[in-house]
């Protein structure tokens, strides 16, 4: 009898919980609802809503991992439930694995295709993958199902303002602004638009109400970046690098658990000195300079390299303007060769010995990539741009001995200012970049190991100098297309109109849609802040030739 009395009061106090979790959700309040779900919980009074809010207030407040250990319970307890789901789809996103990420909530969508919020997830993840298109109706999917989204409308009118459609921008935002008056991808999209139009004390106003809220996570990184915009566009360079400063340590305090030091992960920099090491303890390879082509292969085979802001950007949609030429902006078509030719730890196995079976396989699944990725390129030039594909040189020597390479060089220091006042989309490099002696400790390995890869691996090389670009476009441009193997077309000129039309998903974004954009010398202006890096960039400015 006890027992039964017992059962039966525990079963009540389960449903008044359910009861005030349902009211408290009824009325908006979801912090009250997560709140007393987590009473609920340690009450040992356990079902799959009660964790998936207990989860979201975890997410909230940053521990990703935490949430979505109580997902994968809920999981358990409603295998299937597309609510757990989605939320699990939002906090792998949030971990940085977006692929995993994309294919819950794809998932989702088929499952339950009125669901809003999966929808609106969907969209941040495709935006984080840089699928610009994709996200753009992975938003308008969400609004057709609830006009009143503010965050998709929000999320559509940062778009427009990066793609510089000030209008449409504008008036999305408004919409966004009238439904939720904080919006934050609103509020940064007509920061956007200010500090373009060179308001930055507007984008300040705007940005500072902003900062003033309870925004975290990434939104908080990127309107903190943004802040550093609009003070910099005022010329007050103090007070901006604060600001950047300020959304480096909040991206750091988001992502330490999935990318900060750990006993278990290498920092990229060590990654990358790893195979720097192997390329110099192994004999200059003999290999053969052409291989048997392979299927789906392109008549010209271009891999465009540097690091991060040095102008690839740029220079791809240069190339991409060319009648023939097909380019792709930082896809990861060396896919396949992970954990294969290139493990976690920077280790590679002896490239020079690889079966020709083994090596025929490789670049088939690279060439299905591209294809996958950006169509036919069958009889056409292909441009392989990513800017970290110094990394991949000795695979690539192996793979693709016939493909020409170009070396992008920039102002070391104006590289490693523009990466930290940059928001990159998370991964270990990102990390690096979030330092600034980390940042420049990187550049300078990436450096050491493409410039040995230059002496010792068969592979032919051309230095585009972003400086020269700039300040004598038609003679860098007709050098850089003859190494290709491309005649000089006038159509190089119009490469902004190539880059609107093509959609530039790189942070490069802005800059490039502008025209020939002149970024030269921007350090001076930060020289002080930069001092801690700039004796380990030293060498690579006298190296490359660039003034002290």
């Amino acid at each position: 009898m006890r027992k039964n009395s017992s059962a039966s009061f525990s079963a009540s106090r389960r449903a008044k919980a359910h009861a005030a979790i349902e009211n408290a959700l009824a009325a908006g309040d979801i912090a009250r609802a997560a709140e007393l779900a987590e009473a609920a919980l340690a009450k040992n009074e356990t079902n799959a809503l009660f964790l998936n809010l207990a989860a979201w207030r975890r997410e909230e407040a940053g521990d990703y991992l935490g949430a979505h250990r109580l997902l994968q319970q809920a999981l358990a307890l409603a295998p299937g439930d597309v609510m757990v789901l989605g939320g699990i789809g939002a906090v792998l996103r949030k971990e940085g694995r977006l692929e995993k990420a994309l294919a819950v909530l794809n998932h989702v969508v088929a499952a339950e295709p009125r669901h809003a919020a999966a929808w609106l997830e969907r969209g941040y993840t495709l935006d984080s993958m840089r699928e610009e298109a994709a996200a753009r109706d992975s938003y308008l999917r969400a609004l057709a199902i609830d006009p009143q989204l503010a965050p998709a409308l929000g999320r559509l009118a940062d778009a427009a303002a990066k793609r510089g459609e000030a209008v449409d921008a504008r008036e999305l935002a408004r919409r966004a602004l009238a439904l939720q008056p904080h919006d934050h991808a609103a509020t940064c999209a007509l920061a956007t638009l200010a500090i373009e139009a060179g308001d930055g004390a507007g984008a300040e106003h705007r940005l500072a109400a902003l900062l003033g809220t309870e925004i975290r996570g990434d939104d908080r990184t990127r309107a903190l970046t943004l802040m550093g915009d609009a003070l910099d566009r005022q010329g007050k360079t103090e007070q901006a690098f604060v600001s950047y400063a300020q959304a480096q340590d909040n991206f750091r305090s988001v992502y330490a658990p999935i990318l900060g030091p750990a006993p278990d992960r290498r920092s990229h920099r060590t990654y990358i000195e790893t195979i720097m090491a192997q390329v110099e303890a192994a004999p200059k390879t003999k290999l053969p300079s052409v291989l048997p082509p392979t299927p789906g292969q392109a008549a010209t085979h271009v891999f465009l390299l540097g690091y991060p802001r040095s102008g690839t950007t740029l220079v791809e949609n240069v190339l991409a303007s060319a009648p023939g030429v097909i380019a792709l902006e930082e896809r990861d078509t060396l896919a396949d060769t992970d954990d294969v030719l290139v493990m976690n730890d920077g280790t590679m196995p002896n490239l020079d010995a690889l079966d020709p079976s083994q090596v025929a396989a490789l670049r088939a699944a690279y060439w299905r990539r591209v294809t996958d990725y950006g169509g036919d390129v069958v009889g056409k030039h292909f441009v392989d741009m990513n800017p970290l594909g110094g990394i991949k040189l000795p695979i690539i020597a192996r793979l693709f001995p016939e493909a020409r390479i170009l070396v992008m060089r920039r102002d070391p220091r104006d590289i490693v200012l523009s990466c930290f006042r940059i928001n990159f989309t998370p991964s270990p490099a990102a990390w690096a970049f979030s330092d600034l002696t980390e940042a420049a400790s990187h550049y300078a390995a990436l450096m050491q190991l493409t410039e040995r890869c230059r002496e010792r691996l068969p592979l032919a090389f051309h230095e585009v100098r972003y400086d020269r670009l700039v300040a004598d476009f038609e003679n860098t441009v007709r050098a850089m297309a003859a190494f290709v193997g491309l005649e000089w077309t006038e159509a190089f000129r119009r490469f902004d109109r190539t880059a609107q039309a093509r959609g530039v998903q790189t942070a490069s974004v802005t800059q490039v849609r502008r025209g020939l954009y002149d970024g030269r010398g921007q350090w001076h202006r930060y020289a002080a802040q930069l001092a801690p890096a700039l004796p380990i960039l030293a060498p690579w400015v006298e190296k490359f030739g660039f003034e002290p």
